[in-house]
């Protein structure tokens, strides 16, 4: 299965460490996670091509056929220049358009405003992947219903799942046991690692955690890689974090969303 993009192809190597399917029909690959059905970037089709006028309609159908229970609505497009397409009639349907940039590094410096206070750890104890799960809660963009914190649960467990099956590792910042700021940072065995969901604490911001985590996890994928790949949104002040430590654009990833109803 060929896949242009470094986001998506570092997307759907981790989500079939975690168990998710696949299927290739030529125009777009259905993504399946069976084990999450509510977690959108698991359950989405993947195309080739730009949404031309009238796709949005039958792309839309194309996913309820392949979804009939879903409840959000999710594509994808294997691109690298974040050119979506009949942009308009996606928005009059409901979607949202998101670009992300896809960053990469083969070297990292240390961060203008280092953070010596915190410890720098792999995750090592069922507490503190707990506290990753109430830190991705702290962090969410959107309202934590139950069915959100069932989506979080599961992918926790997916999480810790590779990191247990040795594809990886989960890095914290902690003062004294407490969690402060997060990610993980996943090898494919061909000279890639692909960070995840970087995050910290709403009350520990601010401090140089996130740009000296960052660096400390890249600093340590690099003995084990030759490539960094991070995805990162582009309106979001922790793109400068990323830059500041040596990652680079390299390409726009794009993920058309419409949340359940």
């Amino acid at each position: 299965m060929e896949i242009t993009s470094l986001g998506f192809r570092t997307d759907l190597l981790l989500l079939e460490l975690g168990g998710s399917e696949f299927r290739d029909t030529g125009e777009y690959v259905v993504v399946r996670t069976p084990l999450n059905p509510g977690f959108w970037w698991g359950n989405f089709l993947l195309y080739r091509t730009p949404f031309a006028p009238d796709d949005t309609k039958i792309r839309l159908d194309d996913f309820h056929r392949e979804f009939p229970d879903a409840k959000h609505g999710a594509f994808g497009i294997d691109s690298t220049d974040g050119e979506v397409g009949a942009e308009d009639e996606l928005t009059a349907a409901g979607f949202e358009v998101e670009r992300n940039v896809v960053m990469t590094a083969d070297r990292v410096v240390p961060p203008p405003r280092p953070n010596e206070q915190a410890t720098y750890r792999f995750l090592s104890s069922d507490r503190d992947w707990e506290q990753v799960y109430e830190q991705s809660l702290a962090c969410a963009a959107m309202t934590v219903d139950d069915d959100y914190k069932e989506f979080t649960r599961r992918k926790l467990v997916a999480k810790r799942g590779l990191v247990e099956s040795g594809h990886g590792q989960w890095f914290g910042a902690f003062d004294g046991d407490r969690l402060q700021s997060s990610l993980g940072l996943m090898f494919d065995g061909r000279g890639l690692a692909r960070f995840q969901n970087v995050q910290t604490s709403p009350e520990d911001r601010g401090r140089g955690l996130a740009g000296t985590l960052v660096h400390h996890a890249s600093t340590y994928g690099l003995e084990h890689a030759k490539r960094l790949v991070m995805v990162a949104d582009p309106e979001y002040l922790a793109i400068r974090i990323y830059r500041s430590v040596g990652f680079t654009d390299t390409e726009t990833q794009l993920q058309i969303a419409r949340p359940p109803a």
